[in-house]
Parts: structure tokens; C-alpha cells; sequence
């Protein structure tokens, strides 16, 4: 798929080893500085506001400038933050209060870095190739940020507080070594200002059929935000995606906010056996790694569709009947393998459809869709536990997943047919 998809695949592979790493660092860190469980909390929230306060703007801005130099400002930003922290940690002056201000400034960074380089694959490959390439992505997400990465974390924890974040440092600052190498990631392409009819054309004509942008460079954040939206809205297959990724992420988080209870609690597995869930997905999801080369040519993708999401009806329903530690990580196993093959599917096809100079703003709708339902999931999932049990919030998942299929059911099908806004990506041209 070209020298430049390779350089892009390294330099996701090596952020996410440092991601990983600090994926067991940071909740050990806070937890090292403070026993309040608030502080704690705050922690892990931190891991997704910046998406709420940041995400659409970032969206906009991914759209008006160079995304491969801006992924690469944004990674060193992320190096600063993290060699600032090691300052702090290695001449003894660190707080919770400075590593809670670390991990917001960390994570504003990394909005900038996810949706910026959600951009750079559609334009790097063909269409046809997309499905693969996201695979290959997302195999490192899998290999570095969920296994190598953790147990490195701890390890490098327990020999110094500081060793962890140096080493992510040499990782993201690695990173924007390997994604500068990229040769040629041009601007999105900017018109003139026109009237909002234009924006409707996948609405009256063919769903997802090249609806004209039009962008004035004179207008701010706001106007190209707005632009965004409005083109999401009146594009029907691209609006029934990033809604069925909202309802199904309220669902899906209702009980995952809290898994830890249910697990150490409600099966009696403990702490280790909690872990092992989050390693069953994992091992799930690299299975699917290594199967979605065949799934993609001989399955369609409306039918790996629907079959994910009546999967995800399944396994809420298996969990709240379950009382066996051993069938709960078989249950988290299959998990993992249709998640990582419905995150691929969903993304490529998003990227097939949206055009090039609207892929951030799109992007950051549809991130800040997912984070936004793991706080309403993670909400309600924490209220329905306290008033109704710890097999509750399966429930409710399970039936607010089983009618949300019902309605996509059909609209997948349209979802999947949309003819894409251009049918090649000419990446590879001199």
C-alpha cells in the first residue's frame, strides 16, 4: 500500500507503545499521590473531556491546515507535557494537582493528534485499500497499547516514578520523526463560500454522492464547525453511522463504568481475574486482526455489520445471566473480536463516503459522539447499579441495544451501498 502508509502505520505503532505504557502509569501515579476517590476519578475523566471541550474545533482545524504537520505539532506538544512531567517527578516537587493539569494538557494534545490522523489514511490510500489499512492500524492499537504497553508501564513504575513517562516521551517524539517522513499529505482543498443548498446534495440526489463544501478561509472555527454539521445532517448514511456509534456507546457503558464491581463482586474473580477480562478482549480483537483479509473478501460489510451489533445484543444479555468467571472471559473474548471488526468496518466506511476536506470535522463529530456516550453510559450505568443491582446495568444494555438494532436494522444496507464522494484516491501521484 506505499512507503507512505508505512511510515504512517510505524508512527502509530510507536505512539502507541508509549500510550500503553502510560495506560498502567497514570492511574498508579494519582494513586501514589492521593486516596481521595474524587482525585481518582477526575483522572480517568480527564482521559475524555478534552474531547467534549476540544474535539469539534479540532475537527475544523484538521480541515484548514496541513494534518500530517499538524499531527506532528500536536505529538510534540505531547513530548513537552510528558518531559515537564519527568522534571517535575524526578526533583521531587510533583502533586496531584500538577499531574492532574499534565494529564488535561496530555489529552487536549492528543484530541489534535486522534483527529488529525484519522485524516491521513483516505489520503494516503485507494478506497478498496481502506479496510485493510484501518486493520493494520488498529492491530498496533491492540499489540502496543493493550498488551505491550501496560505491564511495560508497571514495571517501569515500580523501578521509578519517572521511568514510564520518559520513555513515552522517546516514543511520541519518535513518532513525529516517523510521520514527517511521509512524502506528501497536501491541504484540504478550500472554495469559495456558498449557499446552504449545496451542502444538501447527498440529501435530494444519491446518499453520499459528492456533495459540494464550500469553505471561506475569512470565516472562523464556528462557520466551519456549522459547515461540518450541517453537511453530516443532510448526508443520511453518514448521520445513521455516527448515530448508531452514539446509542450503542450509551449502551455499552452503562455496565462498563462499572465492570470492576461486577467482576471482583458479583463473580468473584478478583483483581487479577478483572484484568484477565481486559486481556480476553484484547487476545478477541487480535484474532480479528488476523481474520479481516478474509472476512472483508468473502463477507459484505452490511453483513458483518448487522452481525456485530446483534453480537453486542448477545453479549449484554449473556453478562447479566452469567454468574461464572470462566464464561464471562469467553463472552469478553468473542467481545474483542467483533469490536475490533466493527471499529474497522465503521471507520472505513466513513472514510469512503466523507470527502477529503470535510474528514476532521466528521471525525471529531463522530469522537466526540463516542465520548459523549460513555459519559451519559457510564452515568446512568453507575445510578441503575446503586438502585437495582450489579446485573442491572447488563439489562439495560441489553435492551436499549436490541430496539437501537431494530431501527438500523434496514438503513445499514443504505449505509454500506452509499456511493463514495470520490472513487479513488489519487495519494500515489507524482
Amino acid at each position: 500500500m506505499g512507503r507512505d502508509f508505512r511510515w504512517l502505520l510505524a508512527s502509530s505503532w510507536t505512539s502507541n507503545v508509549g500510550d500503553g505504557v502510560a495506560l498502567a502509569a497514570a492511574p498508579l501515579l494519582i494513586a501514589s499521590m492521593t486516596s481521595s476517590p474524587i482525585l481518582v476519578a477526575a483522572g480517568a475523566i480527564l482521559q475524555f473531556l478534552p474531547w467534549l471541550v476540544f474535539g469539534l474545533h479540532a475537527g475544523a482545524i484538521a480541515d484548514r491546515f496541513d494534518r500530517r504537520r499538524l499531527v506532528m505539532a500536536a505529538n510534540a506538544a505531547r513530548a513537552v507535557v510528558l518531559l515537564a512531567l519527568c522534571a517535575f517527578l524526578v526533583t521531587g516537587t510533583a502533586n496531584i494537582w500538577i499531574v492532574l493539569a499534565s494529564a488535561f494538557l496530555y489529552g487536549t494534545a492528543e484530541v489534535f493528534v486522534d483527529t488529525a490522523g484519522s485524516t491521513l489514511l483516505p489520503m494516503l490510500l485507494k478506497p478498496a485499500d481502506l479496510g485493510l489499512g484501518n486493520a493494520r492500524l488498529q492491530a498496533g492499537f491492540l499489540v502496543a497499547n493493550q498488551f505491550a504497553g501496560p505491564p511495560l508501564g508497571a514495571f517501569l513504575f515500580a523501578a521509578g516514578h519517572a521511568w514510564p513517562f520518559l520513555l513515552e516521551a522517546v516514543c511520541v517524539s519518535l513518532a513525529v520523526v516517523l510521520i514527517s517522513r511521509i512524502a506528501r499529505t497536501p491541504v484540504p482543498p478550500r472554495s469559495t463560500a456558498g449557499s446552504g443548498d449545496d451542502l444538501g446534495g447527498a440529501e435530494a440526489g444519491t446518499p453520499g454522492s459528492g456533495a459540494k463544501v464550500h469553505t471561506d478561509t475569512s470565516t472562523g472555527s464556528v462557520h466551519r464547525i456549522a459547515e461540518g454539521l450541517r453537511w453530516l445532517w443532510r448526508n443520511p448514511p453518514v448521520r445513521t453511522l455516527v448515530l448508531i456509534i452514539l446509542l450503542f456507546n450509551v449502551t455499552w457503558a452503562a455496565p462498563w463504568g462499572v465492570l470492576v464491581l461486577y467482576a471482583t463482586e458479583h463473580l468473584h474473580m478478583g483483581a487479577v481475574g478483572y484484568g484477565m477480562l481486559t486481556t480476553a478482549s484484547a487476545a478477541g480483537g487480535l484474532l480479528a486482526t488476523l481474520s479481516f483479509g478474509w472476512l472483508e473478501r468473502h463477507v459484505s460489510f452490511a453483513t458483518m455489520m448487522r452481525v456485530c451489533l446483534s453480537l453486542e445484543v448477545v453479549m449484554h444479555l449473556a453478562f447479566a445471566l452469567t454468574t461464572q468467571g470462566w464464561i464471562a472471559l469467553t463472552i469478553m473474548f468473542v467481545f474483542g473480536f467483533y469490536a475490533f471488526i466493527w471499529g474497522t468496518i465503521s471507520t472505513t466506511v466513513r472514510q469512503r463516503l466523507v470527502p477529503h476536506e470535510l474528514q476532521g470535522r466528521v471525525s471529531s463529530v463522530n469522537s466526540v459522539g463516542v465520548f459523549g456516550g460513555m459519559v451519559i453510559g457510564q452515568a446512568l450505568g453507575g445510578v441503575i447499579a446503586q438502585t437495582w443491582g450489579l446485573t442491572a446495568p447488563w439489562w439495560f444494555a441489553f435492551a436499549g441495544a436490541a430496539v437501537t438494532l431494530l431501527f438500523v436494522w434496514r438503513p445499514i444496507s443504505q449505509i454500506v451501498s452509499a456511493r463514495p464522494v470520490v472513487d479513488e484516491v489519487q495519494a500515489n501521484e507524482p
